[in-house]
């Protein structure tokens, strides 16, 4: 296997070799989740069209010396990383036929639509055990199968205020601002429709039966505003927004460095690390009878802020989350895409980016995956498929088709 950051991942060990996923998910949560299949050694198979495109096949950044193209969208690629491309239109009855064929022939299926259109596709769960009776079915409907807003459409972008994050996300009497990334997408839903699958895969396992798995994106995020819930229901308090404040940390912000728009993000959650933190700054303010106690600090924490940030805009940004951190006080460097793409010492380490050939995009930084296993390392086995790059080996090895059976469902564009 290649060590962790390099090349392309060896499959021969991977925990779920010999898993094979029929993939129709599109945008963020449902391919985040099956990448993580991937990475452990799924076949993934993409079932995709360029009748109806992914969005995010066509959604920036692409790479700025080539002219833009359906395989060439960084979004795309580095959620799809090491999958197969199968070249499928679902608007035809003969490819409906073969996305039926393609699931009794497969571990998992797995979809996040508006709740319909499976449905309309022949694809309900009650016909496809009927040809695959074990069959894992994943779906990830914005807002679940049932209830009064099943129907409705949407991504991170309107599951995050849904959920309740957008109100808590900004500072104190301005409008709601929202997280800089549809985090729900990205980790939430992606996250609980992994471990659901997996804990299916063990049911399996054990019982030679399959199930239905449906992960309502909304009800999924909900949970990670749990201490706002639990004061409302508790207490009848609403929380209201407090920027990068927190009710049981003071100093708890993002302070100014020197240099062009550089910060550093600092915490401090009890007195020892208070004492730390004075020792460090070393400046007469630290020894003012105001900031003595946390109850105090939190009191004048408009001064305190003030006074640290006319301290950490005299020093570099590195510096200060090194000297903090040696004397044990929690602070980070507010960084950006480039600082963790080539300047963070600590990822370039643990070679946490692979970089992967890619045959349209060149050469190209793939995220790894967010954990390891000691005894069967993941990571992307390739890098995104272009489209419909894989549809003569699903045709030929996966459903067993002729070269003139293909022929004809090219002729009749199914295989497109």
């Amino acid at each position: 296997m290649a060590a962790r950051g390099g090349e392309a991942v060896s499959s021969d060990n991977l925990p779920l070799k010999g898993i094979r996923v029929a993939d129709f998910s599109w945008f963020g949560a449902g391919p985040i989740f099956t990448m993580a299949l991937a990475h452990y050694g799924a076949e993934v198979i993409r079932v995709e069209s360029q009748i109806r495109l992914d969005g995010l096949r066509i959604t920036q950044p692409m790479p700025k010396d080539k002219p833009p193209g359906i395989n060439l969208s960084g979004y795309y690629n580095n959620f799809n990383a090491g999958k197969l491309s199968f070249a499928l239109n679902m608007a035809s009855e003969r490819g409906r036929e073969l996305a039926l064929r393609l699931i009794a022939r497969s571990d998992i299926v797995a979809e996040n639509f508006t709740p319909g259109t499976f449905e309309k596709w022949g694809l309900t769960y009650e016909r496809i055990v009927q040809v695959k009776p074990d069959i894992i079915m994943v779906r990830e409907p914005m807002q679940g199968l049932t209830g009064p807003h099943r129907d409705f459409a949407g991504f991170g972008a309107v599951i995050t205020p849904l959920a309740g994050l957008s109100y808590l996300s900004g500072f104190p009497h301005r409008p709601p601002v929202g997280l800089g990334t549809n985090y729900t997408d990205y980790v939430v839903n992606p996250g609980h429709a992994l471990v659901a699958t997996l804990a299916a895969l063990h049911y399996r396992n054990r019982t030679g039966k399959g199930q239905l798995i449906e992960v309502a994106q909304l009800e999924s995020s909900v949970n990670v505003i749990g201490v706002a819930l639990l004061d409302c229901a508790a207490n009848g308090r609403v929380q209201e927004r407090q920027g990068n404040r927190l009710p049981y940390a003071c100093p708890h912000g993002a302070y100014p460095c020197r240099g062009d728009d550089r910060w550093v993000a600092i915490a401090v959650f009890n007195d020892d690390e208070w004492r730390a933190f004075c020792d460090v700054v070393g400046e007469e303010w630290t020894r003012d009878g105001r900031f003595a106690t946390f109850l105090s600090r939190k009191a004048h924490e408009d001064e305190l802020d003030r006074l640290i940030s006319s301290w950490t805009a005299q020093h570099e940004a590195e510096e200060v989350m090194e000297r903090l951190q040696a004397a044990g006080v929690p602070a980070g460097v507010v960084q950006s895409a480039a600082d963790t793409l080539d300047r963070d010492p600590h990822l370039k380490a643990r070679g946490y980016y692979y970089y992967l050939d890619h045959p349209e995009a060149g050469r190209t930084a793939y995220d790894g995956p967010g954990f390891r296993l000691s005894a069967t390392p993941g990571g992307p086995r390739g890098p995104a498929p272009l489209l419909g790059q894989h549809t003569e080996y699903v045709c030929k090895q996966v459903l067993g088709l002729s070269e003139d059976e293909i022929a004809d469902l090219v002729a009749d564009g199914v295989l497109q």
